[in-house]
């Protein structure tokens, strides 16, 4: 069988980023076949960049297998390299002991296209109504109820007088940080408000 050159272009590639993590080392250098260890290197790289990822989306992103992915992740988490937490439908997965429960709430929320939208939408005009936020994101004011009430069971925003975003600081940091991993309006905002952080990476 002909070895996916695209497959393993993508493990080295995130293999490279999660080699260098400390937290990889706690893994293990054992006996294990070099492709195991690469494959480990990958998903824990991959996690350093996209943390908050859930399963199919590290497995797709990846072109892993679904057993392939459950047995490396198995192995990362009890070794303690990777956390996990669920989210609604979604077990989310973390470098492990990296955020804050905060963090890992907000990071769940803003791998979502919608509610990251908004929180976006917040920290660009907090003054934004509803309305405004449905008009920016083309999508109904049902549809900014909803998530807005989510946002704020989750502690990420406040309805008490219109809407205000929660620790408005660590969103942004998290925004900045991570931007490559979200989508293009995250990441033009990022290049926004870069300059307006001072925190260390």
């Amino acid at each position: 069988m002909g070895i996916d050159e695209d497959k393993r272009s993508t493990l080295r590639r995130f293999a490279a980023v999660g080699a260098a993590s400390p937290l990889t080392r706690f893994a293990g250098d054992d006996a294990q076949a070099s492709d195991d260890s690469d494959v480990r290197d990958a998903i824990t790289g991959y996690l350093t960049t996209t943390p908050g990822a859930h399963f199919s989306k590290l497995r797709d992103d990846l072109k892993l297998g679904t057993g392939e992915t459950q047995h490396h992740l198995k192995r990362l988490l009890d070794d303690g390299v990777v956390e996990s937490e669920r989210d609604g439908d979604y077990r989310r997965l973390y470098p492990a002991g990296r955020f804050s429960p905060f963090e890992r709430r907000a990071l769940g929320y803003l791998r979502r296209d919608t509610p990251r939208g908004m929180v976006v939408e917040l920290l660009r005009d907090p003054d934004a109504t509803g309305g405004d936020i449905a008009a920016a994101l083309d999508v109904s004011r049902a549809t900014v109820s909803k998530y807005a009430a989510q946002l704020e069971d989750a502690g990420l925003l406040s309805r008490a007088d219109g809407y205000a975003i929660e620790e408005p600081e660590t969103l942004v940091t998290l925004l900045v940080r991570y931007a490559d991993s979200f989508d293009a309006n995250a990441a033009e905002f990022a290049g926004e408000a870069a300059d307006l952080l001072s925190y260390d990476p």
